[in-house]
Parts: structure tokens; C-alpha cells; sequence
């Protein structure tokens, strides 16, 4: 046996997975992005130029400035050029222009607007900022003059984490009642199998709209969150309990299930124990495949003004502004909310298939 066939046969579960899982590059990278994204939400007021609910009344439905390094060929930095605004009549809409002899150079690390990390503790440090008495909108403003850059980054926030605690809850819910169903079998897998078709066979957008407009009106914003976040739950645990029911059905027979049925070993930690993880790295995968149906289910209720509410912002409530047909067609960059929504939903399923086909023992 050679040195790297005894690392094979040494190397724990774990490890062949992450070996299996590197060679997916499309996946890995998707891994990463996502990482990266991740890490970037916790930081979210540091990385964004401009509070939340900073408005800027001066520069509304402004569109994206671009970024310059050289002014009439000498090299000055990453600058932007100030802007000045005129209105046109015939459209009824504002036209901004670019003023070069206004340079405006980028801070870095820089002092500017206040904010509450977290919401606990008070900073106005920022990676970058507009000049003083400048303006920096590098993804435009909406209609009340609010950088878009700033409210993508904190909405993120709001539409990555969703995803998470809702699969959380989801997948709690679909192990313990398709273990419940897989183990015992008989009556108890015929009513939990109902109940999946039953849920399975209603429309999922009428049911998100139905169980949203019952939330009150007068809850408070984090009341809101976590009602969407069962919500979501709720709805999504179905398969998943279908895959934990298949494959209780097929290991509850081993030899190993009745020596621990022998011993005097609870249902409970059997299921727990013995059965549930030898096949939860499938179950992860399967996992990570459904939050992209989350952050999506997040946005379209958001969107259609059923989810979130401000001041919370996320993904969905940002494409709020864009629902006017005459918004789009005049200040198409508020429609750059999708944008990161595309990425993030393809990165999950492509780090999904990769994680899959990891945790596939005939792959």
C-alpha cells in the first residue's frame, strides 16, 4: 500500500468529503463567495459609506457616479466628480450632471456618518467615505435621497441571516418528524405522510401571502422577522422529512438498531444517535440546497409588501421602489437589489451540488 493509498484509508468521513468537495471548483468558489458575504454582514457598518437613514435631499433619484483615478491625464487617486442638478420639465424628473472641475477624492478609513454597531455600540468609523461637503453614491439614491450602496449592504444582513434561521428551524422540524415517521412506520408514517401532501399540494405563494397578512399590524419590526422566519420554516420542512423518513426506512433493519433496541436504548437515541448521523452529511446538503428558497420566499413577500416592514431593511423591501414601470424605465439602478440576490441563490446551489456530490459515498 502506498503512502497515499494509507492516507485514503486513514483519513476520517470528514476528510474525504472536503477532498471531494475541493474538486467541485465551481462549488468551492461559490463557498467562498459566500463566505466572504457572510463575513461582510457582520461588518455591515463599517463597510457602508452612509447610515441606514441618512438622506441626502439634495441628490435624490441620483444615479451611480463612476470612480476615476486620472483627471486630464495626471494621476490624483480614486476621485469622483461633483454634480450639479437641473430639472427637465417635459419629463417632470431630475438631471444631474457632472461637474469636472469639482474633484472630490475618496477617503479611506475615515470618519463620517454616526451609527449603532450592532445596535449597541455607538462608532462613525468607516472603510471609506465621500470628500467633506461631497457626495459619494456609487450605486445611486432612491426616492428619499438614501444611498443604495449602504441600504444593499445592511438589507443583506437582514435577507442572508432569514435564510439561515429559517433552515435552522426547518431542519429541526423535519428530522424530528421524519425520524418519528421512518422509525415507527405503520399509522404514524400514514398521518405524517398526509400531512407532507396536504402542505406539498398547496401553492406556496398564496400560502406565504395567507399566514403574512395574519401577522398584526402593530407588531414591532423583530416581532416581524421571526414571524417570517417560522413562516418560511413552516413550509419547508416537508422534504426534508421525506429524506430522513426514506432513510430510517432503509437502516432501521441493521444489526446495529437491534443491538441497541437489546440494550434498553430509547427510540429517542437511537434515532439521535445511531441513525440520523450516518447520513447527516446528506442532510446537510440538502440543506444548504433550501435556503435559497428562504432569502427568496423573504424577498417576494417583502416585495409585495407582506413581509418586513421598515425601519427593518432587506433585499426584498429594497425592490419595493421598483415596482413603478415608470421608476425602472427612469432610475434603472433600483433594480440593483436583484443583483445580489441572483448571485447569492446561484452560489448556494452551486456550493449545494458540490456538498451533494461530497457527501455521496458511489461518487
Amino acid at each position: 500500500m502506498t503512502s497515499e493509498q494509507e492516507k485514503v484509508h486513514r483519513a476520517s468521513q470528514l476528510r474525504l468529503m472536503w477532498w471531494k468537495f475541493k474538486r467541485h471548483r465551481l462549488a468551492l468558489v461559490s463557498a467562498i463567495f459566500l463566505a466572504v458575504l457572510y463575513g461582510m454582514i457582520v461588518i455591515a457598518e463599517f463597510l457602508a459609506p452612509y447610515n441606514l437613514h441618512t438622506r441626502n435631499t439634495e441628490f435624490i433619484h441620483a444615479p451611480p457616479q463612476g470612480i476615476h483615478l486620472f483627471h486630464e491625464g495626471e494621476f490624483v487617486g480614486p476621485f469622483t466628480y461633483g454634480r450639479t442638478m437641473s430639472l427637465d420639465m417635459e419629463n417632470l424628473r431630475r438631471v444631474y450632471t457632472d461637474d469636472t472641475s469639482d474633484i472630490q477624492r475618496i477617503r479611506f478609513f475615515c470618519s463620517g456618518d454616526s451609527y449603532r454597531f450592532w445596535g449597541l455600540v455607538d462608532g462613525s468609523f468607516h472603510l471609506f467615505c465621500p470628500a467633506e461637503d461631497g457626495e459619494l453614491f456609487l450605486l445611486g439614491t432612491d426616492r428619499l435621497g438614501r444611498d443604495m450602496l449602504s441600504r444593499i449592504l445592511y438589507g443583506a444582513r437582514i435577507s442572508l441571516t432569514i435564510g439561515l434561521l429559517g433552515i435552522a428551524f426547518s431542519f429541526v422540524l423535519g428530522i424530528v418528524i421524519g425520524g418519528i415517521a421512518g422509525y415507527y412506520g405503520g399509522k404514524v408514517d400514514l398521518v405524517v405522510q398526509r400531512v407532507i401532501e396536504v402542505l406539498q399540494s398547496i401553492p406556496s405563494i398564496p400560502l406565504w401571502l395567507a399566514l403574512a397578512a395574519i401577522m398584526p399590524v402593530t407588531w414591532s419590526p423583530i416581532l416581524v422577522y421571526l414571524g417570517i422566519t417560522i413562516i418560511l420554516g413552516l413550509l419547508d420542512w416537508t422534504g426534508l422529512a421525506r429524506a430522513v423518513r426514506s432513510k430510517l426506512f432503509a437502516l432501521r433493519e441493521e444489526d446495529y438498531v437491534l443491538a441497541a433496541q437489546l440494550m434498553g436504548a430509547r427510540a429517542r437515541r437511537i434515532i439521535g444517535r445511531h441513525l440520523v448521523p450516518g447520513f447527516m452529511s446528506h442532510l446537510i446538503a440538502t440543506a444548504t440546497i433550501s435556503i435559497p428558497g428562504m432569502i427568496l420566499g423573504e424577498t417576494a413577500l417583502s416585495f409585495l409588501g407582506l413581509g418586513l416592514r421598515p425601519p427593518i431593511t432587506s433585499w426584498g423591501i429594497l425592490l419595493t421602489e421598483a415596482r413603478d414601470v415608470s421608476a425602472i424605465a427612469f432610475y434603472p439602478w433600483l433594480l440593483l437589489p436583484t443583483v445580489p440576490v441572483i448571485l447569492v441563490i446561484l452560489a448556494f446551489n452551486f456550493m449545494g451540488d458540490g456538498m451533494r456530490d461530497a457527501a455521496d459515498p458511489y461518487k
